[in-house]
């Protein structure tokens, strides 16, 4: 479903960062990333995401390059295929929680029958991420655990393909860290979303299917 081939990355400041770096991930996998600061991983996720590009090397999507996308169908695929979840839940403070979470579906126009799909989407996994009692309420309404799990539905409501998320447990206690790493699972195993997930916590990672570390550029089971 994925495979990045001999990307390399390096930053003035930083030097390099990725170094000819080669991963094939398979429709369904979930995949942590852990490795220390510093060592790669949010740039690594970055470029899976189409959010920064490689200096090097190319990445395919379903057999097809996506470096070569224009800005606007870079924009479209990840809103399509990509979801993200970051450490902190970059919730809109003066939008609800449903309004939080049914704002990626305006990134493109979208006809009735798509918005009425996915916000039954939405309320399922509302429901199963048990925020469903907060959809009226405001970010600083709610708890950290809780706005992570509204992120995560956010993120899910376009039925990507590929679930990102960057040290989604690093800003919550050990009870939501754990809540959150086991609904990851879950809904990586019930909808087949791949996930890959860049983790200090190891907790965290052994809930994964495969296990990688990123030290020197390279990526090593």
């Amino acid at each position: 479903m994925l495979r990045l081939e001999n990307i390399s990355k390096s930053f003035v400041q930083r030097g390099v960062v990725l170094d000819n770096l080669n991963l094939d991930v398979n429709e369904g996998d979930s995949v942590a990333i852990t490795g220390p600061s510093g060592s790669g991983k949010t740039t690594l996720l970055n470029i899976i995401g189409s959010l920064d590009r490689p200096d090097s090397g190319d990445i395919l999507f379903m057999g097809k390059s996506i470096l070569g996308l224009t800005p606007d169908e870079s924009a479209f695929y990840r809103n399509r295929n990509i979801g993200f979840i970051f450490q902190d839940h970059l919730l809109l403070p003066h939008l609800t929680v449903k309004e939080n979470i049914m704002l990626p579906l305006f990134a493109n126009k979208i006809t009735t029958n798509e918005y009425t799909d996915k916000e039954k989407h939405a309320n399922l996994l509302m429901e199963k991420t048990g925020i469903t009692s907060l959809v009226d309420k405001y970010p600083f309404q709610i708890s950290g655990g809780e706005a992570q799990r509204v992120t995560l539905v956010r993120a899910l409501v376009n039925k990507p393909s590929v679930l990102l998320a960057d040290e989604p447990t690093g800003s919550l206690d050990a009870k939501n860290a754990d809540r959150l790493g086991t609904l990851l699972v879950e809904l990586n195993k019930e909808f087949r979303i791949t996930l890959i997930v860049a983790t200090h916590s190891a907790e965290m990672a052994v809930k994964m299917k495969l296990h990688l570390k990123l030290q020197d550029g390279k990526l090593t089971s």
